[in-house]
């Protein structure tokens, strides 16, 4: 294969990969909406039906990169553990809750602030300071999600939408404290084989929460939401993350920054299409302002 089909076929794997994760906030609020005879679905149960349904996935590729060098030592398993809980399993919940009060759309844009606050952490415990850019892009992200909220706000959401956005936000900076705590480990270990570990741990915590919370009777759900959750499992959350991996592989972070720019402005549109989330001008205008702020970070540091 040329150099350039390869990095063609990168550009489509990273394209691919982050619209199958822009839908994912759409599938959680689709999720939601079912009505049920016991209610509608809860986040404790919705994000368990996720873990469990994409862990085959991640234990088969655990298992077939189990050989590679270098071998984990005790350290590495305990360090695997605890970012598995905070990354995937915490920060997954947080946003779970979180978009049972804002829009799928909003939910996405506040997330998308992790390289934000990766450089806020990088200031905080890495004593290095940002750049005049870096400060820049920090201003117009954190100013178009002032604008998109005082929007939301503005439609009547009152301090349910706040509740909201300040639970997804804490699913940015646990996903962000994750990114940083594990990129050596990453660097070390692979990226690949990272991903497929921590995801296996975080099933435990999602598992145990679910049998305490809530119970095997929790599982007489709707057929569509079963249907939902399966999407979630596979094409929203194993697909992406292979995809994803691969396309960093191919083209590098900074093309790969360039085509994540798409994922909010995706499930933003995909809300006003099929969840009839409003899309007004004054969130265009905060979106715009965020995914600048945001690529201004990410193409810094990817150069």
């Amino acid at each position: 294969m040329s150099g350039a089909a390869y990095r063609s076929w990168g550009m489509a794997f990273a394209l691919v990969g982050v619209m199958a994760f822009s839908f994912r906030p759409i599938l959680i609020k689709l999720a939601y909406a079912v009505p049920a005879a016991a209610g509608h679905v809860s986040p404790v149960t919705l994000i368990f039906l996720r873990m469990v349904l994409s862990l085959p996935f991640f234990a088969a590729a655990a298992w077939w990169l189990r050989g590679q060098q270098p071998a984990l030592s005790r350290r590495d398993w305990w360090a695997v553990a605890g970012l598995g809980f905070l990354g995937y399993y915490l920060a997954s919940f947080l946003d779970f809750v979180g978009l049972q009060y804002v829009s799928a759309g909003v939910g996405r844009l506040i997330l998308f602030l992790y390289p934000t606050l990766v450089l806020a952490l990088a200031f905080v415990f890495l004593r290095k300071p940002p750049a005049r850019r870096e400060l820049a892009a920090l201003v117009l992200s954190y100013a178009g999600i002032a604008l998109v909220l005082s929007n939301q706000l503005g439609q009547g959401a009152g301090d349910l939408a706040v509740l909201g956005a300040v639970l997804i936000f804490t699913s940015a900076l646990c996903y962000a404290v994750y990114l940083v705590a594990g990129s050596e480990m990453v660097k070390r270990i692979g990226s690949m084989r990272f991903t497929a570990y921590t995801m296996v741990v975080a099933t435990a915590p999602a598992l145990v929460q679910f049998l305490i919370l809530e119970g095997p009777g929790a599982l007489r759900l709707p057929a569509a939401v079963w249907l939902y959750a399966i999407i979630m499992a596979t094409f929203s959350t194993v697909l992406p993350v292979f995809l994803q991996a691969e396309a960093l592989k191919r083209i590098g972070p900074n093309r790969f920054a360039l085509i994540g720019a798409i994922g909010p402005v995706t499930t933003a549109l995909a809300g006003a299409v099929g969840l009839e989330e409003p899309f007004t001008a004054v969130q265009a205008a905060g979106a715009a302002l965020v995914i600048g702020g945001v690529l201004l970070v990410s193409l810094r540091k990817s150069s």
